[in-house]
């Protein structure tokens, strides 16, 4: 039995460690009937509120992605989306407070039903002698605004991926996958057909998946096979519910800035939640399809420095870890990946009881980073430059080369990691030839570089 709570109690840990909501609270029991659940907060209009709502209509707000849901075999005849995105969109325009939805999306229904009415009506009158007229029902609403548009696009799969490892028969392992959709909404004026205002909105719909399994004998004969696991889909109507809703508020956002309908706050009230607004679509227009930030966070010039850990390789074996600092300028090219760097500092070599110096040194740098307008980027390099021992007595040539990752939490300030080799064009610096390589020493170091500057614009076209 110990080794049962030995591999039980791992496994345990492993579940432990994935830190997964939904396993420790799955479905045992039945569930009774619920509001629908709020996924949007309509947090731009909390504090604003139309002068005079408007009178809205709505005739079909589509699914127009013609898409059937994926299958692993077989064929699907049902849809990728919701079919009742009209009535989602209804909701929402109810719930803003800012438009008075009538009904539009089934109105044969409704001039059936008034047509029964007044031919009741008459009936009664007739059938009760009544030289009045039947009262008259009153007249319907008319929109002066039409709301068109649809879901236009449902995407699979833009994005997979996962994990995994095993060890002795235990293992884990998890998956995800990512797809999105986009709607487009429109306001139509219809005393002139004018197309008022247009809004898009994508969201994008998760899906996850972790095993944990065990696999092992624990005694001769004795097979113990323990299985995990839970998978978590993000529902596609609530993605449709949470985008329908937030291109409503902006398009209320959007009326508001350019006049279409007015609010009944004071002026900073509005200004306050415009500006809001306007900051996240900034924001948006610098990020890219798969939440990549594509911003320039570097300027055209940087300083930097970086203290480091160098090892000598040379012709004497038990070489020490010294230290050494070095600091520089960099220059980047417009609209290009690479930048041009020039550094000087000072080093250190040694070898247990055979070698120990120090050196200046100087470094230049043609330098190219892979995902500059990121936030996380690997950057590789390459150069030449020279070391001087401190007693100006050997001077030495060399060639460099290396790689790193940069990250660069906040615009202007970067933190480098970086690995580079130092190849000398001489094999005396340890006083020993050996062999047909000339020496070569190692640096590794973690750098701070501040960004100098801007270029004439921070938007980067995807």
């Amino acid at each position: 039995m110990k080794k049962y709570r030995k591999y039980l109690g791992s496994l345990l840990l492993l579940v432990t460690l994935s830190s997964c909501g939904v396993y420790f609270n799955q479905p045992i029991e039945k569930q009774p009937a619920r509001f629908g659940e709020e996924v949007y907060d309509n947090q731009y209009i909390q504090d604003i509120s139309p002068v005079n709502p408007i009178v809205v209509g709505v005739y079909k707000f589509r699914d127009q992605t013609g898409q059937y849901k994926q299958v692993e075999s077989g064929v699907s005849y049902s849809t990728a989306v919701t079919q009742g995105a009209t009535t989602i969109l209804l909701k929402a325009l109810e719930d803003s407070k800012w438009f008075i939805p009538i009904e539009r999306e089934n109105v044969s229904n409704l001039l059936n039903e008034r047509q029964i009415i007044r031919s009741t009506r008459q009936e009664e009158s007739k059938k009760n002698k009544d030289t009045k007229e039947a009262r008259p029902l009153t007249p319907l609403l008319f929109a002066g605004v039409l709301l068109e548009g649809g879901i236009i696009s449902y995407d699979s799969n833009i994005i997979t991926g996962g994990a995994g490892a095993r060890y002795f028969g235990a293992g884990a392992s998890t998956q995800y996958r990512q797809d999105r959709i986009a709607i487009y909404l429109r306001a139509v004026s219809t005393s002139s057909g004018k197309i008022l205002k247009t809004v898009y909105v994508s969201k994008t719909i998760l899906s996850q998946a972790i095993d944990i399994n065990l696999f092992r004998y624990v005694k001769l004969k004795r097979l113990l096979e323990v299985e995990t696991g839970v998978s978590q889909n993000e529902p596609e109507q609530l993605a449709v519910k949470e985008a329908i809703e937030k291109a409503v508020e902006s398009l209320i956002i959007e009326g508001v800035k350019d006049g279409i309908w007015k609010a009944r706050e004071e002026k900073f009230v509005v200004d306050r939640a415009i500006a809001a607004y306007d900051h996240e679509k900034e924001a948006t227009a610098e990020t890219s399809l798969y939440n990549r930030q594509l911003i320039n966070r570097h300027g055209k010039n940087a300083v930097f420095a970086a203290p480091f850990i160098s090892y000598f390789d040379g012709d004497y074996a038990n070489s020490n870890l010294d230290f050494g600092s070095h600091f520089g300028f960099k220059h980047y090219f417009s609209k290009t990946n690479f930048n041009i760097g020039l550094s000087a500092g000072v080093l250190s070599l040694s070898n247990e009881q055979v070698f120990k110096n120090n050196y200046l040194m100087a470094d230049a740098n043609l330098e190219y980073s892979f995902l500059p307008y990121d936030k996380l980027s690997p950057f590789v390099y390459a150069g030449g430059g020279g070391i001087l021992n401190t007693d100006l007595s050997q001077q030495e040539f060399k060639v460099q080369y290396g790689t790193g990752l940069e990250f660069i939490p906040k615009k202007n300030l970067g933190f480098r990691l970086f690995v580079e080799q130092n190849a000398l064009f001489t094999d005396e610096l340890d006083s020993k030839i050996s062999g047909n390589l000339n020496d070569f020493y190692w640096r590794y170091g973690l750098g701070i570089t501040l960004y100098l500057g801007n270029f004439n614009t921070n938007k980067i076209k995807l």
